[in-house]
C-alpha cells in the first residue's frame, strides 16, 4: 500500500513521458485518473482504430506500452510502483491501478531507460542487420511478464514467408474502404497533436525495399539510405499464452521494455501489427515461431546509419487532453 501522497506536478510529468509510447496510428488510446494515492489507467474507446483494430486488442496493447512507460519514469524519479491488472471486474476499460512507494536508490539502468523513451523513434525505411540481437533477448526474458509472455525472433530462412504474408495481408485489404479510409484519416490530418506526419511516412522505392510492414499512404521524397539497399533487420515476435486481456496488456508492456532496450543499445526499431489484426496473419506468424504461443506484434530491429538525423518526434496529445485529477488536496 502506498505510504506517501506524491505531488501532482511529479505525476503528471511522469504521465507526459509515459504517453511518448507508441500507439496503433498514433492514436494515443489512454485515459489517465489520479487520486489520491493511486493513477488509474483506462482505455480510451473514442480513440480505437476500429478497421484497423476491430477486436480492440492493439488498444490494449497501446496502453500497456504506456504503462509500462509509465513505470519507468517513475522509477526514474525515485519512486516504485506496484500494479493491480484490471482492478474492476465490472468495467473492462479500467486497465490498471498504480500504486507508489519511494524507493531506496535510482540505479544507472532506470535512468538509461527513461532517457529511452525521449530518443526512441519508430523508424519506417530499410535497416542495417543488427549484430548480437540475441542480447536485446537476454534483457527483456529476465523481466517478470506474470508467465503469459514470450519472446521470438524469426529465422532469417523464414523470412521470405514473412514477407509473403505480409503482402497477402495488404492484398486481402486491398478493396477494404472503410480500413483505406481509416488509415488516411491517421495520416492525412491537419491536426498536430495525433495521427502520423507525412515526415514519418517513406516513398514508394522505399516501401518497396522494406519487405514487411504496413503499406501506409506513400510520400514523394528523395530516395533515402540507399546505401543500405533491402531491409535487412531483424524481426522479433511478441507473443501471449492466450487472448485473454491481461495477457494482452503485459504484451504490450514487454513491447515498451524491449523497444526502450533496443534504443539503449543503439538499434532502431519499427513496432508492426498489421500481421496480427488478420487471424490469417496470426497464423502465418504463429507457424514461423516455436511453441503454441499466440503472435500479438512484432518489431523489425536493425541498425540506422549512425550519422543520420534523428527524425523529430511524432506529435502527442496535450497532457490536460489525457489526465483527469481527482484527488481531495495537492
Amino acid at each position: 500500500m502506498p505510504t506517501t501522497q506524491i505531488r501532482s506536478e511529479l505525476i503528471v510529468d511522469a504521465l507526459q513521458v509515459a504517453c511518448r509510447a507508441p500507439s496503433l496510428h498514433n492514436t494515443q488510446p489512454w485515459r489517465w485518473v489520479l487520486t489520491d494515492h493511486s493513477v488509474e489507467l483506462f482505455a480510451d474507446p473514442s480513440r480505437r482504430a476500429r478497421s484497423a483494430d476491430s477486436s480492440g486488442r492493439q488498444a490494449v496493447i497501446s496502453c500497456g506500452a504506456a504503462l509500462h512507460h509509465f513505470r519507468v519514469a517513475m522509477a526514474a524519479a525515485g519512486w516504485d510502483t506496484t500494479v493491480r491488472r484490471f482492478p474492476d471486474a465490472d468495467d473492462p476499460l479500467h486497465l490498471a491501478t498504480v500504486e507508489f512507494t519511494p524507493s531506496a536508490s535510482i540505479s544507472e539502468d532506470q535512468r538509461r531507460l527513461a532517457d529511452a523513451i525521449l530518443a526512441r523513434r519508430t523508424d519506417r525505411l530499410p535497416l542495417a542487420e543488427p549484430s548480437e540481437v540475441e542480447n536485446l533477448l537476454d534483457a527483456v526474458i529476465a523481466d517478470d511478464h506474470g508467465g503469459t509472455v514470450s519472446f521470438d525472433l524469426v529465422a532469417e530462412e523464414l523470412r521470405s514467408a514473412l514477407a509473403e504474408a505480409s503482402y497477402l495481408t495488404d492484398t486481402a485489404r486491398l478493396h477494404d474502404g472503410d480500413y483505406h479510409d481509416e488509415l488516411f484519416w491517421w495520416t492525412e490530418q491537419l491536426v498536430s497533436d495525433d495521427g502520423i506526419p507525412l515526415s514519418a511516412l517513406i516513398s514508394a522505392p522505399e516501401s518497396d525495399r522494406v519487405d514487411v510492414g504496413r503499406t501506409f499512404p506513400v510520400i514523394r521524397h528523395p530516395e533515402r539510405r540507399v546505401e543500405i539497399g533491402e531491409d535487412r533487420s531483424r524481426i522479433l515476435v511478441i507473443s501471449s499464452a492466450d487472448d485473454s486481456p491481461e495477457s494482452v496488456l503485459r504484451c504490450g508492456e514487454a513491447l515498451s521494455r524491449v523497444l526502450l532496450e533496443a534504443t539503449i543499445a543503439g538499434y532502431a526499431t519499427c513496432t508492426l501489427t498489421h500481421l496480427t489484426e488478420l487471424p490469417s496473419g496470426r497464423d502465418v506468424v504463429a507457424s514461423l515461431i516455436d511453441g503454441d504461443a499466440i503472435p500479438q506484434v512484432l518489431i523489425r530491429v536493425g541498425l540506422a546509419p549512425a550519422l543520420e538525423a534523428a527524425p523529430p518526434p511524432t506529435p502527442r496529445r496535450h497532457i490536460r487532453d489525457v489526465v483527469e485529477i481527482r484527488r481531495g488536496s495537492t
